[in-house]
């Protein structure tokens, strides 16, 4: 009795696991592939998006800094408060232009991720 359930068993799994693996070979090659590969284009759009949405925020706090920074160095009243504003306004500035060349990389990213899921859109649509 043990020896028939556990053939049995054995001949179950054989059968999924052929079935599992024949299943791919009788598709149509391009009516599996496009979808999985839609979804990344969508998944890797997406990601960019939210990168270029944090990239922005991070631009916007260094403009703040250097709007401070400025006012700052303005309302300095020592040569040594003049100086060290004047060092935090060029830090400022530096981490300001960072953060737009950050930005401006991100955006050119978002173009590429749209642009190559509307290539996969375009090649999985019926002509």
């Amino acid at each position: 009795m043990q020896l028939t359930t556990r053939t049995a068993g054995a001949a179950a799994a054989l059968a999924l696991t052929l079935g599992a693996v024949a299943a791919p070979a009788t598709a149509a090659p391009g009516d599996s592939a496009r979808p999985a590969a839609c979804t990344q284009q969508e998944k890797q759009l997406d990601r960019a998006e939210a990168a270029l949405e944090r990239l922005t925020a991070v631009f916007e706090r260094q403009k703040e800094r250097v709007a401070k920074a400025k006012k700052r160095a303005e309302a300095a009243d020592t040569a040594q408060e003049r100086n060290q504003a004047r060092r935090d306004l060029a830090r400022a500035k530096d981490a300001k232009q960072k953060a737009a060349q950050q930005r401006k990389a991100q955006v050119q990213r978002v173009a590429k991720a749209e642009e190559r899921l509307e290539k996969c859109q375009e090649a999985g649509a019926p002509a």
